[in-house]
């Protein structure tokens, strides 16, 4: 086990730093954006464009890897991210902003899909799980150790956007420096959507869905929280809570839905994600405790659905399809993103902050419903012949890629081939 983590030790602790950038850019933006005073409208499309940037870089970025090298495109894929976050302090504009993030989505898409190949071919079978765990917390501290970092200096300055280029030039170093082999190269993976869809409808639609609520809020939850009159101090301290609260309620939601129909607990934690929107919606908290709590709530179950989603169609596919089920999984879950702020936007314009909630409450409503009404067309598989459930990260932590699911299946026991690849996804 030592050994492994040796071999990735300088790869962890660049991936460290590159999230914590990516925490601290990802609040400073909508932050600064509402300081400025731009249209939620607009807010909302830095959330689009990012995600349609990650969906393309998911496409595209495997050919720059296996051109260059991982190390090299590493370091390429940050530097861009650096120059963005740099770029982004001085040219304060919002259409520039638009399209820089599209550009960040496109380059965050590629360094995590060289960290989740790295990580994949240098774990073995023993230490997956280990070294996969070690990769989500490593994330999850890294984006809420970036998003508390916006007390530090005031957003009215370009200072925390050097922050996030310093943060960006230090993940750079020490893959950079190491002497660790890089992985094999990438691999291609043919995605076939109508045969997702009939392996599991539940998990497509289900998918498209959730990426549409937490999109939504990723996107313009800070935005939600200035409305509210949050500090900058509280709007980190909401979003951060979001985060762990979601990370506390995997263990528990994924034991009930091991024993019991992914589904009922897939509507089930639907129905009461809807519930914690229409609170919002209605109650219209102000005060910081209110809010926070209520939102805590929230996240709590929202951040649960994606991995029951992903599990419920795992149930279905064999094993040696598992890369193509995550990789189309992931493509759905990115236009749910791209959908989800460009609706959420406008919606707060014209009705208010609080009605970020009224998108992910109808989002969660669909979601239970369809659950319940596929749950009486098709029977579940018996929980003794399920494979094990992996946590996986989702809403406001980072997307996984292909690889990156890859690793949490085997993670959770299953025997992948050798040469399913990692990453590299094509429609077919």
């Amino acid at each position: 086990m030592k050994r492994n983590l040796l071999s990735v030790a300088a790869l962890l602790v660049g991936t460290l730093f590159l999230f914590m950038g990516n925490g601290l850019q990802g609040i400073l933006l909508p932050i600064r954006g509402t300081i400025e005073g731009y249209p939620t409208t607009v807010l909302g499309l830095l959330g689009t464009s990012w995600a349609a940037g990650f969906v393309i870089g998911c496409l595209i970025a495997p050919k720059l890897v296996r051109r260059v090298g991982h190390v090299r495109a590493f370091s390429s894929f940050i530097s861009i991210v650096a120059i963005i976050a740099l770029v982004s302090g001085i040219a304060v504009n919002p259409y520039w902003w638009v399209l820089l993030r599209a550009v960040t989505g496109f380059s965050t898409a590629g360094t995590s899909m060289i960290i989740e190949s790295w990580l994949n071919e240098r774990a073995t079978n023993e230490t997956r799980g280990a070294i996969f765990s070690l990769y989500i917390a490593i994330t999850l501290f890294g984006v809420v150790g970036g998003q508390m970092m916006i007390p530090l200096e005031n957003p009215h300055t370009p200072i925390l956007f050097m922050f996030c280029g310093i943060l960006y030039c230090v993940a750079m170093l020490p893959t950079s420096l190491s002497k660790a082999a890089s992985p094999q190269p990438l691999k291609a993976v043919r995605l076939d959507l109508p045969a997702l869809y009939r392996n599991s409808p539940v998990s497509c639609i289900g998918i498209l869905l959730i990426g549409i609520a937490n999109g939504a809020y990723g996107t313009l939850g800070a935005v939600f929280g200035a409305g509210t009159g949050l500090s900058d101090t509280g709007i980190a301290v909401m979003m951060s809570s979001t985060i762990f609260a979601g990370a506390l309620m995997q263990f528990p939601a994924g034991r009930l839905s091991d024993r019991i129909d992914r589904r009922y607990v897939l509507a089930g934690l639907s129905a009461l994600g809807a519930l914690a929107g229409f609170l919002i919606l209605v109650l219209m908290p102000k005060t910081p405790a209110f809010v926070i709590g209520l939102v805590i709530f929230y996240g709590a179950v929202a951040n649960t659905l994606y991995p029951i989603a992903v599990a419920h169609a795992n149930d279905f596919a064999s094993s040696e399809d598992f890369v193509k089920v995550s990789g189309g999984l992931l493509l759905l879950y990115g236009i749910g993103t791209i959908i989800g702020p460009t609706i959420g936007g406008p919606v707060m314009s014209g009705v208010g902050p609080h009605a970020l909630f009224l998108v992910t409450m109808t989002a969660h409503i669909l979601i239970a419903g369809y659950a319940i009404i596929r749950s009486r067309i098709r029977p579940s598989v018996p929980a003794s012949e399920r494979d094990a459930r992996a946590t996986i990260p989702t809403a406001t932590t980072p997307m996984l890629t292909p690889g990156g699911m890859s690793l949490a299946d085997r993670s959770a026991g299953k025997s992948q081939p050798a040469d399913d690849g990692d990453a590299a996804v094509k429609f077919g």
